[in-house]
């Protein structure tokens, strides 16, 4: 699925490092097409954990549908393979807090009221200590997905992963400045973190078939529109690979 005509890439074409010295590639997206390079680019994995995508987690048991969220990781897993290859970092992160949820917070916090993983354990006590804590299965990865050496793990205590982490040093450290978003939850998590990349000058992409919403469908399209109009750019899995398919191996 192409989503910007490729005639017209040579008309608009946003540059988020104009002064690179190696081999670059764009990447159609919607409302412009972005120039990328494997130096300046990191790919962001957002929460593909058991509890955000499978049977049994916490959005499970919380009463969200989780049927399609199987289908975005192989997706994903496209994205990613595509990416190791051509030397941009991988950056997986990890929604959750301590075992003993002390990085939660107390009812003086926000998030104490609105996170549905607390909200659901204080309805259901026989469910205490199982969702989002960190060594546990549902804090851990989905089957499918996995870090690799060369990949970066970074745990985030709040929605967006700008919030008391080290994602921001970890990313400037390496120069980066686009940002390609996969995972969940599009109008949580990823649409979160994205935005706050914004305030901080990264440029960033969603890949609209590479993540999953929690819902009614209007939210997804709702993302999506914030997204394209406000605060990044959109395309898709199909336009990344083609994309970052033009750029050099790593080891080359």
């Amino acid at each position: 699925m192409h989503l910007l005509n490729p005639a017209l890439v040579n008309e608009i074409i946003i540059d988020p490092a104009p002064s690179r010295s190696g081999p670059s590639a764009v990447l159609l997206a919607r409302p412009e097409a972005i120039r990328l390079d494997a130096a300046t680019t990191a790919v962001i994995v957002v929460d593909m954990q058991n509890a955000y995508a499978s049977e049994g987690g916490y959005v499970d048991e919380a009463g969200f549908d989780i049927g399609r969220a199987a289908g975005v990781i192989p997706k994903i897993a496209e994205v990613v393979d595509i990416a190791r290859a051509a030397g941009i970092p991988v950056v997986f992160l990890q929604n959750g807090w301590d075992s003993n949820y002390v990085e939660a917070g107390t009812p003086l916090s926000p998030n104490w009221h609105k996170s549905n993983a607390l909200k659901t354990m204080r309805a259901r006590p026989e469910l205490a200590g199982k969702f989002l804590a960190r060594g546990g299965w549902d804090y851990e990865l989905v089957d499918g997905l996995h870090v690799q050496e060369g990949d970066l793990r970074v745990h985030k205590p709040r929605y967006s992963a700008f919030f008391n982490s080290q994602l921001d040093s970890v990313l400037r450290a390496r120069g980066v400045r686009t940002l390609i978003f996969t995972g969940i939850a599009t109008n949580v998590c990823v649409e979160s973190t994205l935005r706050d990349g914004f305030h901080l000058e990264y440029f960033g992409v969603m890949l609209e078939d590479a993540v999953h919403h929690l819902g009614p469908d209007f939210i997804r399209e709702a993302s999506l529109y914030n997204v394209e109009k406000f605060f990044g750019w959109v395309s898709s899995v199909a336009d990344f690979t083609n994309a970052v398919g033009q750029l050099p191996p790593k080891d080359s």
